[in-house]
């Protein structure tokens, strides 16, 4: 059995010096191509779902029970993370059946608070988590993208990061460093001395949103610096939209989906392969 608890696969990325992938799912088909990927690469990743993900399926539980039993039977060792969640009744919703979905973490995101009402909100989510035994990442200087609530250019300041996280007690901590979501191409920059500086003082793991948008040497140098979880989403998204318009242009009489989505598929797999490779590349031989 490879599902594995969140913390444990980000604990054993610190001490190897590299992240863990983690990568959004918004269907079956995401699911599985993410773990052939993580499988191909022979590294850890996360499953994630996001709170946007949830409310498109109309509730989390069909998605993550499909993760947990792709997780369990797959070659590579996987857990699953909800990631951005906002809402508190789906946090409370989630945490109770925690356990039996196979849920080791989520991110809880009261980030568009002013500090003292994000560090009381989030507070009282990692009591709860905690005591549900889930690991629990929260994010600290406006990521930019998401519609607008989060305006670019913003850094996360290290003192006020060390100072959040002893206040809230959680086990890691998306950092605004120069990514931004939902980039449509890897042209983003990061501050990579400002992650070294966050890395030294916060005791926490860092996480990197935005992912899809930084170029690979990049990602590199940030998880070099101390960056050790690596969110995607947007990317596995344009790899498979590629790949079904191909597909439906070459079969344009094609009625079957199971005719045109194995490339689409395959498009994922292989990107998850690849970013594994750069956020943990020696995972291979030593797992």
């Amino acid at each position: 059995m490879s599902l594995r608890p969140t913390a444990e696969l980000v604990a054993a990325a610190h001490s190897a010096g590299q992240a863990l992938g983690a990568f959004n799912v918004l269907s079956l088909d995401h699911a599985e191509a993410v773990a052939a990927g993580a499988a191909t690469a022979g590294a850890p990743a996360l499953l994630q779902l996001s709170q946007n993900a949830i409310a498109f399926r109309g509730g989390p539980e069909p998605l993550l029970a499909a993760c947990r039993e792709i997780a369990a039977a797959s070659a590579a060792p996987l857990g699953i993370h909800l990631d951005h969640i906002e809402d508190r009744a789906l946090v409370e919703r989630i945490l109770a059946r925690a356990e039996d979905l196979g849920v080791g973490s989520i991110m809880f995101d009261a980030s568009t608070l002013e500090y003292d009402d994000n560090v009381a909100a989030t507070r009282e989510v990692v009591k709860r988590a905690h005591d549900a035994g889930v690991w629990v990442e929260a994010e600290l200087g406006e990521i930019g993208g998401k519609d607008g609530a989060h305006a670019p250019g913003v850094r996360t300041d290290p003192a006020e990061a060390v100072a959040f996280v002893e206040a809230t007690g959680v086990d890691a901590l998306a950092v605004a460093v120069g990514s931004s979501h939902a980039m449509l191409d890897r042209s983003a920059r990061l501050d990579i001395p400002l992650i070294e500086r966050l890395a030294a003082a916060v005791p926490v793991p860092l996480v990197l949103h935005g992912s899809s948008g930084v170029p690979d040497e990049e990602i590199a140098r940030a998880v070099a610096a101390g960056i050790r979880k690596v969110n995607v989403g947007t990317a596995l998204n344009i790899a498979w939209t590629a790949a079904l318009r191909e597909q439906l242009a070459e079969q344009p009489d094609a009625v079957d989906p199971r005719k045109y989505t194995r490339a689409p598929r395959a498009a994922i797999a292989d990107l998850v392969a690849a970013f594994c490779g750069v956020v943990s590349p020696a995972t291979a031989s030593t797992r």
